[in-house]
């Protein structure tokens, strides 16, 4: 058992530097931006910092360039890597919330028929990404394409729960006319 506190945004470091590595906290978040930000938000911020405090707990070492920029370049050390293999080889049963701000208003009486188009079309557009790094997945390890895959699924019910809301709408308009 680790005596140091490790959090998702821990684990998303040392997850990506062994992937990536060795990398700057810059290239943490460039690469976040292309995969675990659709999933799960850090604030790049945090990545910067969350990079030092590894370093600091020997999960991580981290060279200076010593011209230019003189940024900070990180890799995992043994000690992280066997965190990670500890985190990855415990089963979890915990749900993170849903943080989407469609289903808040709608939760606060927003009107349906106002929410759902641009809501329909934010998720085709999202679900049409997510289909298209899909169709290039193969190189991809395999964890990271049944991600995806779970991104894709989610974003398939969220096309099909808008739709629904506006074909009602439809629906009750076209009886509204008739009445």
């Amino acid at each position: 058992m680790s005596s140091v506190r490790l959090s998702e945004t821990s684990y998303i470091v040392l997850g990506l530097l062994e992937r990536f590595q060795p990398a700057t906290p810059y290239d943490l978040k460039r690469v976040a931006q292309l995969s675990t930000v659709h999933f799960w938000s850090v604030p790049h911020t945090q990545l910067y910092s969350e990079c030092a405090r590894l370093a600091t707990q020997g999960l991580l070492s981290e060279r200076r360039e010593q011209s230019g920029r003189r940024r900070r370049v990180y890799r995992l050390t043994e000690r992280g890597r066997r965190e990670l293999e500890r985190w990855r080889a415990q089963p979890t049963d915990a749900l993170d919330e849903v943080r989407d701000p469609g289903t808040l208003k709608l939760f606060f009486g927003a009107d349906p028929a106002i929410l759902a188009d641009p809501q329909l079309q934010a998720h085709r557009r999202q679900l049409a990404a997510y289909e298209q790094l899909h169709e290039n997945a193969a190189e991809l390890p395999r964890g990271m394409r049944l991600a995806l895959e779970v991104g894709i699924g989610h974003e398939r019910e969220y096309v099909r729960f808008w739709s629904r809301l506006i074909e009602e709408s439809r629906r009750s308009e076209d009886d509204a006319e008739r009445a």
